[in-house]
């Protein structure tokens, strides 16, 4: 089972064999809270499974809306701790990443850039393999060209007409826009995980990505006379 709430999306997925047995999905920027739980019991009935023949719960990690991220990890950790299962994460990096297509990929780097709801980016590089080359960062659009890779680069991510026009000016012409979906999905957030080792008895649960503090309004001090 996979499930993914970070992003302007919402999905469940169930894998078994190398296939998705069930998937569904939904673009959307908020209500995932109202719609995760029903979309886990649909593919679960679409499966024909039952909660204790789950292997691992697998959910992406962020970065993306704090509530979203909040949702997805505590959504897998409740199915986790009621069927005895482990929970397995995934970036968020990694899942939008993993839908370029590998022609896509070929003589270029990856840069995946998640739109952060501010003036930020949520950025990380990859190489043609999909191995990261960088840690992830927050930073504004401005300051891509220089925190990414030299050479020609494939975009992918629901931050890439964000922050398109500043690489553009500052690399030119070696720039592909992937044509893969700009949101994580929880279909290849399952592929990413079945190739994951099952974490041994009392492993430690996955935390979420958070790459900038939550935006908080706080109470204004008491006024004084």
């Amino acid at each position: 089972m996979a499930l993914d709430a970070a992003g302007s999306a919402c999905s469940a997925a169930v894998w078994a064999d190398g296939y998705v047995l069930a998937r569904r999905f939904e673009a959307m920027r908020r209500g995932q809270s109202e719609r995760l739980v029903p979309m886990i019991q649909a593919v679960m009935a679409e499966a024909g499974l039952e909660y204790p023949g789950l292997e691992a719960i697998a959910v992406t990690l962020g970065p993306g809306g704090f509530t979203g991220v909040r949702i997805g990890l505590a959504t897998a950790r409740g199915l986790a701790l009621a069927c005895g299962r482990p929970v397995l994460g995934v970036s968020s990096f990694a899942a939008v990443g993993a839908a370029v297509t590998a022609e896509e990929r070929r003589g270029r780097r990856l840069a995946v850039l998640l739109d952060a709801k501010r003036a930020d980016l949520y950025v990380q590089a990859f190489g043609a393999d999909l191995a990261p080359l960088a840690e992830p960062a927050s930073l504004p659009p401005e300051d891509l060209a220089s925190r990414l890779p030299a050479g020609p680069l494939v975009l992918a991510g629901d931050g890439v007409a964000q922050g398109y026009r500043e690489l553009a000016e500052a690399r030119g012409g070696d720039l592909l826009v992937s044509t893969a979906p700009g949101h994580a999905d929880a279909a290849r957030v399952a592929e990413l995980a079945a190739a994951l080792s099952l974490p041994g008895p009392g492993a430690q649960v996955p935390v979420p990505l958070y790459l900038r503090p939550p935006d908080v309004t706080l109470p204004a001090g008491p006024r004084r006379s």
